[in-house]
């Protein structure tokens, strides 16, 4: 049966008795060690004392996460087989998409380039396509037909 841990709620500043959010619990594991304050190491670490899945979670996590930002692409293999390893369900389908194209993973892991402008272009033509969806016609266009060739779509 899982402890009721105190937690500080942000919203008001205080200390209260209660389980974290689960979104609070995701931010402490995403964010570096480092910079999450001292009430957070603590109540990241009485909730994965509670669960085991979360501290392994956790170490998965930021092991990836030192791998992405050191390049160390060359660890893929290790960390892969320690997930699988594992059995977590948040990282089984990670860890098969990783493994389907293992040879693009690591590369990209690895070699300082990447495709991050091409994908901000895609990114703000998605943008641009939801926001005129349904809007486009020939008003909007400006378009102008002869009047001596009817409508072009009659």
């Amino acid at each position: 049966m899982a402890q009721s841990v105190a937690v500080v709620d942000h919203r008001h500043g205080r200390w209260q008795l209660g389980h974290p959010r689960p979104r609070s619990v995701a931010g402490w594991i995403l964010r570096r060690p480092e910079k999450l304050s001292e009430s957070e190491q603590l109540q990241l670490e009485t909730v994965s004392a509670n669960c085991p899945e979360i501290a392994a979670l956790t170490c998965h996590v930021r092991s990836f996460a030192t791998m992405l930002t050191e390049r160390q692409g060359e660890r893929l293999s290790g960390w892969l087989d320690a997930v699988r390893q594992d059995d977590l369900p948040s990282l089984r389908t990670l860890a098969a998409g990783l493994e389907r194209d293992r040879d693009a993973a690591i590369a990209g892991l690895t070699m300082p380039w990447n495709s991050g402008v091409v994908e901000g272009h895609v990114n703000r033509i998605k943008m641009l396509k939801r926001q005129m969806f349904g809007r486009a016609g020939f008003a909007l266009l400006g378009f102008s037909w002869p009047a001596d060739h009817g409508h072009p779509l009659e």
